[in-house]
């Protein structure tokens, strides 16, 4: 009877089991924080519940913690990581600058902060990511035109910046009104690295210096090249976000009321909250999550997929993309997905059409050119997961008895032939005959 009852009861769990780890949900939602210290757990609350109130589960830890690990019998732990430990000097536990790099190279993703203390360590992670923060240990991001009016007159260091990368994917639809408070090092793009953009950079006033002392020499990072906040999308669709500042995050900067230097405007409210929430979305994929399914490829007319293709023939090809919405995925809709049919180089690109529901499609003739072909999609758009796709096919010419026998371009030799036996004809006849 016993075993009856625990029989029943796995059953009746087991529909939440399976909604539980269901692979249609893209959302990474176990997330270690590594903290500098637990004080910063309430003075970024804000920040935490927005992550909270989305479905994420938060594991705090101190970053020195010599029990943290990142991954147990080669099985990760966490699909998310935030490192809001800017003065770490070195992580306890398992963890090294090389594990979270290897972190992301599994296709997992990361915030990481610093500010003016930020460690050799946090230097280097953000270094391999595709950033330079500024040399100098002391240097903090200056803008004496910029800065946020304040009651007291202080060193221009606590910036109103709203210089916001053009990308509703990214930020969202809803315009952000009020700019963003900002206070910590700037940071320079690796010009090497194409995966890496600017999500928020400094006016072109701006300059980075020790605030403390005299310039003796060009700063070495100055006006729009320095970056504030910065993201990189991996080509495995890891995403990663670069902040300059710990306190951009903080519930002091959340709440706190904003006027820019010169701008009669003055905001109740800073426009942290908004930017960082809505960039939050899309680190985890909330937003700009593709998927790709149901590729097919046939003969016109007909409905199955055949293992060989001749040259010449008509053909279809489809595949439906959609994009996580958040909570469900909806129909994808863009006009710029692209089908090539490749061999060493493209012999046929095409502009798929689509019947705004996400499926798309197009038909093309097979190029006179036989050999192994593939279908292939590779469709890169700003602050959307890449789709890579590809399908093997083989073509072949056609076979000795499917050529037409009479071909319209040879039919003057067709002529010449009949007419030189016609002619041979008479001529024999009239030898022959003719006395």
């Amino acid at each position: 009877m016993s075993k009856l009852i625990v029989v029943l009861s796995l059953v009746a769990l087991l529909p939440f089991l399976c909604s539980s780890f269901s692979p249609e949900n893209p959302l990474d939602r176990r997330i270690l924080v590594l903290l500098d210290d637990f004080a910063i757990k309430s003075s970024h609350s804000l920040f935490f519940k927005s992550l909270q109130s989305r479905g994420f589960d938060l594991d705090f830890k101190l970053a020195d913690d010599p029990k943290i690990a990142l991954q147990r019998y080669g099985q990760y732990l966490y699909d998310g990581l935030i490192l809001f430990s800017p003065t770490i000097e070195r992580f306890g536990g398992s963890i090294d600058s090389a594990t979270i790099l290897d972190f992301v190279d599994s296709g997992h993703d990361l915030i990481i902060t610093a500010d003016s203390n930020a460690s050799d360590i946090i230097r280097n992670i953000a270094t391999e990511c595709g950033v330079d923060f500024d040399e100098d240990p002391a240097a903090m991001v200056i803008d004496h035109t910029g800065y946020a009016v304040s009651d007291v007159e202080g060193d221009h260091t606590l910036i109103a910046a709203e210089n916001f990368i053009k990308s509703d994917v990214i930020l969202g639809s809803k315009n952000i009104e009020a700019p963003v408070l900002f206070q910590g090092i700037g940071h320079s793009l690796n010009p090497a690295n194409s995966l890496v953009l600017k999500v928020l950079e400094a006016s072109p006033s701006a300059y980075s210096a020790n605030p403390k002392s005299k310039l003796t020499g060009p700063p070495s990072l100055t006006g729009s090249s320095i970056s504030l906040v910065s993201i990189v999308q991996a080509r495995n669709n890891a995403r990663i976000l670069i902040s300059g500042s710990l306190s951009l995050f903080s519930n002091r900067f959340f709440r706190s009321g904003v006027q820019k230097a010169g701008s009669p405007t003055k905001h109740d409210k800073s426009g942290n909250e908004q930017f960082l929430t809505e960039l939050s979305k899309w680190v985890f994929h909330e937003r700009g999550h593709l998927k790709a399914v149901n590729v097919q490829h046939h003969k016109v007319g007909e409905a199955d997929e055949p293992a060989i293709y001749r040259i010449n023939d008509d053909l279809e090809y489809s595949v439906e993309i959609y994009e996580w919405s958040g909570t469900s995925w909806e129909p994808y809709v863009a006009d710029d997905v692209q089908v090539q049919f490749y061999m060493m180089s493209p012999y046929v690109l095409k502009t798929l059409s689509n019947d705004g529901k996400g499926r798309y499609f197009s038909s093309f003739k097979v190029p006179d050119v036989y050999g192994v072909f593939q279908f292939k999609v590779e469709y890169q758009k700003l602050g959307y997961t890449s789709l890579s796709l590809s399908k093997q096919i083989p073509v072949r010419p056609f076979r000795h008895n499917e050529y037409e026998r009479f071909i319209p371009a040879a039919y003057p030799y067709y002529g010449a032939a009949f007419s030189m036996m016609v002619g041979f004809f008479i001529f024999t006849a009239v030898h022959l005959y003719n006395k």
